[in-house]
């Protein structure tokens, strides 16, 4: 048998070849998701993709993808780990064998701690993403401030503000580094009570859905999903959890967004209702469409590299 300390280390190198393949397979939605709910000129998704790929051809579609690339060897190692473990904690509480099969109540016990322990992890390399891939949206603000604000009423045509070739973060330490130095440590951590607000719940509606599904989808109630099974029930999963959580993920961007130089939020409840006044109840569900499409093949390559990762560990 196995120690729980070789389990570990499988759990975290599979989180981190999941995790890694989602990443790559999910950002440039991601970056599309993000631009719509926090940027402004966008008509719709499609023309939001075509305005990137003009302005900013196919590699503006992966901006910000190195930081939560490399930091996600350490996040879904965490969060599996942790969500694995706090199961087996439960049954082991409550029935006396670790080994025990979950109940709906444990799980939804332990997806939502999960939930509540990974925005420690994810609030930070959220933040830097965002910042990173709306370098050109919060430029535009910045220079449109400036060139209203002339004190000789020169007028100054839009077309010669130059902003793609300007970028406010040459990276990700120069973007923490940046972060750290005008608004401190707790500017890392902005939006995450919107995270919060968006994790608890959302990971909840992760994990069941993928269990339930996995079950669903099983041939013999013995045997273990097969590959597509795994593959079908974390797509469906990824799109109901980022779906539900479009709302709080609104939120959380568009706090995250928010530069320390052009702040516009006071808090989430002013985010809140400051986006109502301004843009009505439907900009809480922009970039739904883009979430429940980004979150299928996301989720789908997640659990299925995932588990398939752990099934090859453990026959070695």
């Amino acid at each position: 048998m196995q120690t729980s300390k070789s389990f570990q280390l499988e759990d975290f190198v599979a989180g981190w070849i999941g995790g890694a393949s989602s990443v790559v397979v999910g950002h440039p939605l991601d970056t599309v998701k993000t631009r719509l709910q926090a940027g402004k000129g966008y008509k719709n998704t499609l023309h939001c993709i075509l305005t990137i790929y003009r302005k900013e051809t196919v590699m503006g579609f992966f901006k910000g993808m190195s930081f939560p690339l490399a930091s996600i060897t350490v996040y879904n190692s965490v969060v599996f780990g942790f969500f694995s473990n706090t199961q087996r904690l439960i049954s082991k509480y409550r029935y006396g064998d670790e080994r025990h099969p979950s109940g709906m109540l444990d799980l939804t016990v332990a997806s939502m701690l999960t939930g509540l322990m990974s925005v420690g992890l994810g609030s930070p390399v959220d933040l830097v993403k965002i910042r990173l891939q709306m370098q050109t949206q919060m430029f535009l603000a910045e220079n449109l401030h400036l060139a209203g604000n002339v004190s000789n009423g020169t007028n100054i045509p839009l077309r010669s503000v130059d902003i793609p070739s300007q970028r406010l973060y040459r990276g990700p330490i120069h973007c923490i580094s940046s972060i750290l130095q005008t608004e401190g440590l707790q500017g890392l951590y902005r939006g995450a009570g919107a995270m919060i607000l968006r994790d608890v719940p959302g990971y909840t509606l992760y994990f069941i859905p993928y269990a339930i599904f996995c079950d669903l989808l099983k041939p013999e109630a013995t045997s273990s999903p097969h590959p597509c099974s795994i593959w079908l029930a974390g797509g469906l999963a990824g799109s109901i959890s980022w779906v539900t959580a479009t709302p709080a993920d609104v939120v959380k961007s568009r706090m995250q967004a928010d530069a320390q130089l052009q702040r516009k939020y006071k808090g989430i409840l002013h985010c809140i209702i400051h986006s109502y006044k301004t843009e009505g109840a439907q900009v809480f569900f922009r970039g739904a469409s883009v979430n429940a499409i980004r979150g299928f093949p996301m989720s789908a390559t997640m659990f299925l590299t995932y588990e398939l990762s752990l099934r090859f560990f453990r026959s070695l």
